[in-house]
């Protein structure tokens, strides 16, 4: 009887479909990677001129369908480019200049609030200072006492030299061209801002036929090129509209609200609510801790300020869990874990502007992996 080898058996349709053999291209793996974090480095090492390019590419977005309205009027599309946003700047410097001397006793009440807070809890424990506090306050009267004696400093030994190390003097000159500076800093890069925008609503789709001429000869290619754009569009736009309709909603529900109890700057925490409205998560709470310090400040009683600051967090809770979600298409709703990663992760990128542009940049990002082949697992990771 002829034996057959157990490497020539014929394996059974259940055997051999329980084996799934990925093979991994170190190489490729390791190109990609390089490439990702080159790119890292790049967006970190140029972020002022990433930062300016996205904030005037959201601007022209937002302000495409206004100017598209005017150019039916027909109204030149630099014309109505212009008058839109030179109206946004006047109408802004305006509104900043009229509400800057509140803003300026709301800033420096705020480290008062701080300071009766901290009685006030200390109050509510009952106890008296703690015994770090007893330490410090003797530790300073031993050395008050040692200054006002004029003992004499100790000799140093023979051939060693006293170091005595001076504070540098304050210099009012130097503290003044830094912040100069510093502003001339911040109003060059809002002119670049501007100007990226305005050149952008100037030329329409200019960009959007050339982009899709570039990018083969094949008809599939600029059908695929096509759709990308108009889902980048269209999603972005809904978003856009979508922020400023629920931060407009959210400012004067927060001042209608704070007004009706009576809160000091009523108005000054209706933007600030509306305006922080959209950055992601942190805006929320650094409105309802800062309205909570307000009113502990001005009412006096911790129940006063958990109401305001509970108040504050019951406006943006409503609009983010139920407003938000409903007027957002669910095309171009995202997974919350993968948005909170990426607003981490474009935060620690750019600071502040990575948290108001990371929920932006990660919905171009969905769009392009929606319509590409190869990229789609991404793009359905990113979604909902």
């Amino acid at each position: 009887m002829k034996r057959i080898s157990p490497s020539r058996r014929k394996k059974s349709p259940e055997t051999a479909s329980t084996a799934l053999y990925t093979p991994i291209n170190v190489r490729s793996f390791s190109l990609v990677m390089l490439t990702v974090l080159a790119v890292i480095f790049t967006l970190h090492w140029a972020k002022t001129v990433f930062i300016s390019l996205m904030l005037g590419v959201m601007i022209s977005y937002a302000l495409s369908p206004p100017v598209n309205l005017l150019k039916k009027w027909h109204i030149p599309r630099a014309i109505g480019a212009a008058v839109l946003l030179l109206g946004i700047v006047g109408g802004s410097g305006y509104l900043v200049y009229s509400l800057s001397d509140d803003a300026a006793e709301l800033i420096e009440s705020l480290p008062a609030a701080a300071q009766k807070l901290r009685l006030t809890l200390r109050a509510e424990r009952g106890t008296s200072e703690g015994k770090i506090e007893k330490v410090q306050k003797a530790a300073t009267q031993l050395e008050r006492a040692a200054s006002e004696t004029g003992a004499p400093a100790p000799a140093a030994p023979e051939g060693v030299t006293r170091v005595q190390i001076e504070k540098p003097k304050l210099n009012v000159k130097e503290y003044l061209w830094v912040g100069t500076l510093g502003a001339a800093a911040a109003v060059g890069e809002a002119g670049i801002v501007l100007f990226l925008a305005y050149f952008l609503l100037v030329s329409g789709d200019t960009f959007r036929r050339k982009l899709v001429s570039v990018t083969g000869p094949t008809l599939s290619k600029k059908k695929i090129t096509l759709q990308v754009l108009d889902d980048i569009n269209g999603q972005i736009q809904r978003y856009l509209l979508v922020q400023i309709f629920t931060s407009i909603l959210v400012g004067v529900a927060t001042w209608l609200a704070f007004l009706w109890i009576g809160l000091e700057h009523a108005a000054i925490w209706g933007i600030a609510a509306g305006v922080f409205n959209s950055i992601p998560y942190l805006g929320p709470v650094v409105v309802t801790g800062g309205t909570a310090l307000v009113a502990l400040l001005q009412f006096g009683t911790i129940d006063m300020a958990i109401v305001v600051g509970g108040i504050s967090l019951v406006i943006t809770s409503l609009e983010g869990y139920l407003l938000t979600p409903w007027l957002t298409g669910r095309a171009s709703r995202m997974n919350a874990v993968v948005v909170f990663v990426g607003v981490l992760f474009w935060g620690w990128l750019w600071g502040v502007w990575g948290l108001l542009l990371g929920v932006p940049i990660m919905m171009i990002i969905k769009a392009v992996c929606d319509r590409v082949e190869d990229l789609k697992p991404i793009g359905e990771l990113l979604g909902e």
